[in-house]
C-alpha cells in the first residue's frame, strides 16, 4: 500500500498532503495525551505488520492493521500512522517523502471511517459480537484503502490504470487475514482490557 515517489501527479500529491494535514490536526485536537503510550503501541503494530509480506505472483502484499487502529483510536489514527509512515520512509525507504501525505490519507482515512461504522458494534456487551464487528472493520479498512490507492493511481495518468485495476484483487487475501486478526484482537481486548475500546475519539 506504500505508493512510491514519482508515481503520482502533482494535484494528487497536493490534495493528499492537504487532506492528511487536516486529518492530523483533528487527530491531535482529539488526542487524550494520557493515553499516548497506547497510541504508540498501536502505531508500532502498524509499523511491524507492514513487514509481514505475502508473496503474490511476481510481487507481494503486506498487512496493514489500519482497521484495528481505527476501531480503537478514531481520528487519532491520523497522527499515529503519519509518524509510523515517516519512520518507515526515513529508516527503510518505504514510500517516499513527497507521497507521504497521500499514503497517510489512504491508510488513515479508512481507519476513521471504520471507527464510525463499527463504533457501536465493537462496544457491544458480547465479546463475540464485538469481535465480529472487529473482523468487519479489519477487512473493511483494507477494502477502502485498496480503493483509495487505486483511485490515486488512476488519477495520475493512463499508464497507472492497469496497476490501479490490480490493487483490489491483490489485497483480497489481506482482507481475509486482517479480518481474522482483528476478530481475535478485539475479542482479546474486550475480554482482558475492555477500557481500551472506549478510548477512541469521535
Amino acid at each position: 500500500m506504500h505508493i512510491v515517489d514519482g508515481a503520482l501527479s502533482s494535484p494528487v500529491l497536493i490534495s493528499g498532503a492537504v487532506l492528511s494535514a487536516i486529518g492530523v490536526f483533528i487527530g491531535l485536537k482529539k488526542m487524550d495525551y494520557d493515553h499516548l503510550p497506547l497510541v504508540g503501541v498501536l502505531a508500532s503494530v502498524f509499523f511491524i505488520a507492514s513487514y509481514i509480506h505475502l508473496p503474490l505472483g511476481f510481487s507481494s502484499v503486506h498487512l496493514i492493521m489500519n482497521g484495528l487502529l481505527g476501531i480503537i483510536l478514531g481520528w487519532v489514527a491520523f497522527p499515529a500512522l503519519l509518524v509510523a509512515l515517516l519512520l518507515q520512509v526515513i529508516f527503510f525507504g518505504f514510500g517516499g517523502l513527497l507521497v507521504l501525505g497521500v499514503n497517510t490519507l489512504n491508510i488513515a482515512l479508512p481507519a476513521v471511517l471504520i471507527y464510525y461504522l463499527c463504533y457501536k458494534g465493537v462496544r457491544n456487551d458480547s465479546p463475540k459480537i464485538a469481535a465480529i464487528w472487529g473482523a468487519v472493520g479489519g477487512a473493511g479498512a483494507i477494502f477502502i484503502t485498496a480503493l483509495m490507492v487505486a483511485f490515486a493511481l488512476a488519477l495520475s495518468g493512463e499508464s497507472f490504470v492497469l496497476a490501479a485495476k490490480a490493487v483490489l484483487p491483490a489485497h483480497i487475501p489481506i482482507m481475509v487475514i486482517e479480518g481474522f486478526v482483528s476478530y481475535a484482537a478485539v475479542y482479546l481486548i474486550h475480554t482482558v482490557k475492555p477500557e481500551f475500546i472506549s478510548k477512541g475519539s469521535n
